[in-house]
């Protein structure tokens, strides 16, 4: 098994890569970091790369990036692949602030990336516009069989289950934070959302006042959410993803502990990984989602 840490970033191909990366820069408020003919590279305002936008027919998330411990290096990583039964693909200077990958191919055609070096990049904390989104959280994927490719992660990336809604609904985690990837049962697979995580819930705010200045529907939100607990509003990127922004998501500091960070808000005291009703309402606060929310992308 390797011991994925946290996720890095996400790569995506897009029709029109010139609209994403105003989008992500006014919108979301990453920065552009790098600039190619067919690639763009975005980061958060600390300078961690969060997005790459590659050109293509159609959009699609395309690879997720996530780190490693410090001493795996390429051989031990395209090792360690090769007896779980994976191919890894060694990969040197690819990304603007991360030398060397290792990428493989999971069960659902995701490429992985792994890496265990990378750097912050030089950008100016000023430089960013829109919500000033702190970093990339998590990836939520439709898939047909969610307990099977959650069983692949935790076998091979070492992901913990945190929550289940039901059977159908899994929530995973590989650091501190409740989830950073979400699998839900769909007829065919593909992405269902990708959030960024706030400052705080006065961001959020505020990024909904930007928003109705954009004139940019808000799918769902603002509510509060029970497994995870976090505050989130949603809505539809240009390529029609829908993009969650968050804040105060549960945290587990201590694996052996085995319950999260208390907030005033839990249900449960402690609150531990669970299966939640599937019956409304789980939310604390806040009203269902919209049936333009429900609608998977295009």
């Amino acid at each position: 098994m390797i011991s994925a840490k946290r996720i890095g970033h996400a790569t995506f191909e897009t029709p029109d890569i010139e609209r994403q990366i105003e989008y992500y820069r006014e919108t979301v408020g990453l920065v552009l970091a790098a600039r190619e003919p067919d690639r763009a590279f975005l980061a958060s305002p600390m300078g961690q790369l969060a997005i790459v936008l590659e050109k293509g027919a159609q959009q699609r998330c395309t690879r997720l990036a996530f780190e490693v411990a410090r001493d795996l290096g390429a051989g031990e990583l395209t090792r360690r692949l090769s007896d779980l039964g994976l191919r890894g693909e060694p990969c040197g200077d690819a990304l603007p602030g991360v030398s060397r990958l290792v990428s493989f191919a999971d069960p659902k055609g995701t490429i992985v990336e792994l890496f265990s070096e990378w750097s912050f990049l030089d950008v100016k904390p000023m430089a960013s516009a829109g919500t000033g989104a702190q970093k990339l959280g998590h990836v939520a994927f439709f898939h047909p069989d969610p307990k099977a490719i959650a069983d692949f992660y935790a076998r091979t990336l070492g992901f913990r289950v945190s929550d289940w809604i039901g059977d159908f609904f899994v929530f995973m985690r590989c650091g501190v934070d409740h989830h950073t990837i979400n699998f839900l049962r769909g007829e065919r697979t593909t992405m269902q959302h990708i959030a960024f995580e706030m400052r705080d819930a006065h961001q959020v705010h505020a990024s909904c006042d930007l928003l109705a200045r954009q004139r940019t529907p808000i799918l769902w939100g603002p509510v509060r959410h029970g497994p995870g607990h976090n505050i989130a509003v949603y809505h539809r990127n240009p390529d029609d993803q829908i993009v969650e922004l968050f804040c105060e998501l549960d945290r587990m500091a201590d694996e052996e502990l085995g319950y999260f960070e208390p907030r005033p808000w839990h249900r449960d005291r402690p609150q531990k990984p669970k299966v939640w009703d599937p019956t409304p309402p789980r939310d604390l606060w806040g009203l269902p989602p919209s049936p333009e929310f429900l609608r998977p992308s295009k």
